[in-house]
């Protein structure tokens, strides 16, 4: 079969939709002299992870790559020439990629703006598609793009990779086993030390950058955007990043929801915290900090008979004072980053991507799982078996935890708008059901933000409402605010479709 027929072949079955059943490599067409195109969107960061994954596959060949700095793009093609004896094609704008017979599969790397959108448009065009965790920017997103997967028979697998770490795999069934007795509650840290990104102000965007493109779904500020380094802290910016609860979150979120059975979404949510610290930390009272994301977040999940805590810690956190988390993590200082599973008759906690340990309940440790597999590896183990099935990470699963960090800054973005006193928010979270001991968390937080020199009185945190989620229709049926910040207003023509109309 010739290289343009197996194309061919690939993209009219389909269009043929989800009812035409293929399975094997054979039926993807890939012979042995010829290899699945890929194109690699976002050249940043992340994107040289992807990178060295394409490269190192020899079932793969790099065909393109995409981005709106043309200068990030030539230095990602430069390393692919050497590595693969040829140079991928550099485009700035990532629909020229979905119009290319050529290319199989795309792995996207953008900010989290575009995320969805990049992947449903690849797979309206016939592309199965790797995306980046979390992946998307607010919940009915993920909503079109598990609609998409399924209308149009795609394998779309997560950047989740703690999916394919046999030392996950292999705690989890211990847990489901009954290793550490009945686990109903599981705690998500993510204790990261994130710097002021800078004053708020305007920047010139890069010269080199495409900033119409870059922009595509969110609003365009132009010509300014308000942080002084133009890529990453991007993270930090509502209007394209979710915080660290979305970019570190999704990682332990979804270890946390995967070791306690969860399928579904939570039944309510209520988060508190702030951006807090930074004026202490730059010795002025009045500084204002670009980003507008919480560095320091709590958030409750209350899914009835289960329960799960996320906290984020961005100011310092060395020589912490959580006896019993460094006790679990055998640490006394720096990142924590990690899920502390509750078990009737133990602990089970994640340390590390491919590193997890078993305690009893006096906290001696019972065993040790450690190992990770290559999760690119496993996407394509899927492209070519045609079963999303057989994907460690399926976009439904991506989904359902990407979601924890909309509900959690939905409830903490409403809650800007209510500063608590310390003694206030203990009243109020004393009122709150949860499995955990919510006011040991809160005394912890407060601690913590005293000990970076925050003025608890001068900036008070921020204490989100309660709010009641319906994990079917994705709404809040009791806030219309809080449901309509489940989407965002597109700008046209990078409108993100609904589920209903992918």
């Amino acid at each position: 079969m010739s290289k343009l027929s197996r194309r061919q072949f690939v993209h009219t079955s389909a269009a043929a939709g989800a009812g035409l059943a293929v399975s094997g490599r054979m039926a993807h067409a890939v012979q042995s002299n010829e290899k699945i195109g890929v194109a690699l969107i976002g050249a940043g960061g992340r994107g040289g992870s992807h990178l060295s994954a394409w490269l190192g596959d020899k079932r793969t060949d790099l065909l393109t790559i995409v981005d709106v700095d043309e200068k990030a793009a030539a230095s990602r093609a430069d390393a692919a020439e050497k590595s693969q004896g040829f140079r991928p094609k550099i485009v700035t704008d990532m629909r020229e990629v979905f119009d290319d017979k050529s290319i199989d599969v795309i792995s996207t790397a953008t900010p989290n703006h575009w995320h969805a959108l990049c992947g449903i448009w690849a797979m309206q065009a016939g592309k199965d598609a790797y995306i980046e965790k979390p992946v998307s920017h607010n919940i009915h997103e993920g909503t079109a793009l598990i609609a998409a997967a399924r209308k149009y028979d795609r394998i779309c697998q997560v950047g989740t990779q703690c999916r394919s770490a046999t030392a996950q795999q292999e705690m989890v069934d211990f847990i489901q086993a009954g290793g550490i007795g009945e686990v109903n509650f599981a705690r998500g840290l993510c204790y990261k030390r994130r710097k002021s990104i800078g004053a708020l102000g305007d920047y010139a965007v890069p010269g080199n950058v495409d900033f119409n493109l870059w922009s595509g779904p969110a609003a365009y500020t132009d010509p300014k955007v308000t942080r002084p380094r133009f890529h990453y802290d991007w993270h930090w910016q509502r209007l394209y990043g979710n915080g660290d609860s979305g970019n570190q979150g999704p990682h332990q979120t979804d270890v946390a929801r995967w070791g306690l059975g969860i399928d579904t979404h939570p039944i309510s949510v209520i988060s508190y915290g702030g951006r807090l610290g930074y004026q202490a930390e730059r010795k002025d009272d009045n500084y204002v900090d670009a980003g507008d994301t919480p560095n320091t977040q709590v958030s409750i999940y209350d899914y009835g008979d289960k329960c799960m805590v996320f906290e984020t810690r961005g100011l310092g956190v060395d020589n912490s004072d959580d006896a019993e988390l460094n006790k679990l993590f055998k640490s006394t200082k720096g990142n924590k980053i990690g899920v502390v599973f509750y078990g009737s008759n133990g602990y089970c906690v994640q340390v590390s991507y491919g590193h997890s340990i078993a305690y009893d309940a006096d906290m001696n440790v019972i065993k040790e799982f450690k190992g990770a597999k290559d999760h690119f590896a496993n996407f394509l183990d899927a492209v070519e078996s045609r079963n999303y099935k057989d994907l460690t990470a399926d976009v439904r699963e991506g989904h359902l935890s990407a979601s924890l960090s909309h509900l959690g800054n939905i409830s903490l973005a409403i809650g800007e708008q209510k500063k608590m006193s310390v003694k206030e928010a203990t009243e109020h979270l004393s009122k709150i059901k949860s499995l955990d001991d919510n006011d040991a968390t809160l005394q912890r937080t407060i601690k913590h933000l005293e000990k970076n020199g925050v003025d608890l009185e001068k900036y008070p945190i921020a204490m989100g409402p309660l709010l009641k989620f319906d994990p079917e229709k994705e709404i809040f049926p009791e806030n219309e605010v809080a449901t309509a910040m489940c989407t965002r207003e597109y700008r046209a023509p990078f409108v993100c479709p609904t589920a209903d109309k992918v």
